[in-house]
C-alpha cells in the first residue's frame, strides 16, 4: 500500500506478527497529503529500488508525534515532534522511527504509535532552482514559528477537514499546499526572490487566515488590527479578501459566529450562559450576537441550543 501510494520502500518492524497502523490519502490533485500512525519500523529506499522507479517527487514530512531518523548520501538526520524533513524519491534512503519514550509495543494505538503527515509534490511543481532545493533534504527544519509554523498548522487543519471538504475546495487546498510549501522552501533555501507573486499571495492570505483563527476572541481583532500584524495597508488586505467573494470584517464574523454555534451544541457547555459563550468568541454586546446569529442561521441562539439537546435526547 504504501508503495502504491507514496514510493516503494523496503518496510521491516519488530511488529509484523500484530502490525497496527493507519494509513489515510487525501488526493489533491496537485499534491497527495498522507496521514499516518504506525509502530517502530525501519523504512529503506535502495538503490535498486531508486533506479527500478523514480516518480521525481519531493516528500515533506511533519512529524506529530515519536522520533524519526534518516540516513541519505552519508549524512544523517534527527526529528522529533514539530520538526519539519524533506527528502525525494531520487535518492537512496534509510529511514527508522520510534514511538515517544520507547516502542510500548502496543503497535498503533496509544502511546506506541509514530504519527505524522507526508505530503508529496512533484519536483517540477515547485518553482524554484533544483539546487537550492536540494541543499535542504536531509536537514531538520523548524515547525513551530514562522513559515515552519504556518504550513505545520495548515497541514494539520488539513487533515482534519479535507474530508468535509467539497470536491472543488480539495483543487483549489491542492494549489494552497504547494504554494505554502514553496514558500517555506523559498525561505529556508534563501530564493524568495524566485517565488512567483501567486504563492507569495496565496502564502499571506493563508498566515492571515491563522492569525484571525487565534484571535477569534479579542473584541479589538478588525481589520486593520489584521494589516497592521502583517504589515499590509487595510486596502490590500481588502483585496486578498476580493478573491475570496468575502470581506475581512464578514470572515472575522463568520468565523466567530461558527464557533459560538459549536459551543451552543456542546453538552458540556450546557450550563454557561449564552451571553459567556458569545463573549469568547468576540461579541461584546449580547444583542449584537442575537442579531448576527439569528441572520446567520434563521433562528435565535437559544432556540439552537434548544432544538441541539433535543436533538441529542432523542438519539439516546
Amino acid at each position: 500500500m504504501t508503495a502504491q501510494a507514496l514510493t516503494p520502500t523496503e518496510i521491516t518492524s519488530d511488529h509484523a506478527d500484530d502490525f497496527r497502523a493507519r494509513f489515510r490519502l487525501l488526493d489533491l490533485g496537485a499534491a497527495q497529503v498522507s496521514v499516518l500512525s504506525y509502530p517502530s519500523l525501519r523504512s529503506r529506499r535502495t538503490p535498486a529500488l531508486v533506479r527500478r522507479s523514480d516518480p521525481e517527487l519531493y516528500h515533506l514530512a511533519l512529524t506529530l508525534s515519536g522520533r524519526q531518523s534518516i540516513s541519505r548520501c552519508r549524512s544523517d538526520a534527527s526529528v522529533g515532534v514539530g520538526d519539519l524533513l524533506l527528502y525525494d524519491s531520487s535518492h537512496p534512503t534509510d529511514a527508522s522511527a520510534f514511538p515517544d519514550g520507547g516502542d510500548s509495543g502496543n503497535g498503533g494505538g496509544g502511546g506506541g504509535a509514530v504519527e505524522g503527515i507526508v505530503v508529496n509534490v512533484p519536483r517540477t511543481a515547485v518553482p524554484l532552482p533544483a539546487a537550492k532545493v536540494d541543499g535542504l533534504l536531509g536537514v531538520p527544519l523548524p515547525g513551530d514559528s514562522g513559515m515552519g509554523g504556518l504550513l505545520a498548522q495548515f497541514l494539520v487543519r488539513l487533515a482534519s477537514e479535507a474530508d468535509a471538504c467539497r470536491p472543488q475546495d480539495v483543487i483549489r487546498l491542492g494549489g494552497v499546499t504547494v504554494d505554502l510549501i514553496t514558500a517555506f522552501l523559498a525561505h529556508h533555501a534563501d530564493t524568495e526572490g524566485s517565488v512567483p507573486p501567486e504563492s507569495h499571495r496565496q502564502a499571506l492570505l493563508t498566515g492571515i487566515h491563522s492569525f484571525i483563527e487565534h484571535n477569534l476572541g479579542d473584541p479589538q481583532l478588525t481589520p486593520g488590527a489584521v494589516a497592521a500584524f502583517h504589515h499590509i495597508s487595510v486596502r490590500y488586505l481588502h483585496r486578498l479578501f476580493q478573491g475570496q467573494g468575502v470581506t475581512v470584517g464578514a470572515w472575522i464574523r463568520h468565523r466567530r459566529l461558527e464557533g459560538c454555534r459549536r459551543d451552543l451544541a456542546d453538552p458540556r457547555l450546557a450550563d454557561r450562559p449564552i451571553g459567556f459563550l458569545a463573549a469568547r468568541w468576540g461579541f461584546v454586546h449580547a444583542s449584537e450576537f442575537t442579531r448576527a446569529f439569528r441572520r446567520a442561521y434563521g433562528i435565535p441562539p437559544s432556540t439552537y441550543r434548544q432544538d441541539r439537546a433535543r436533538h441529542r435526547g432523542a438519539r439516546h
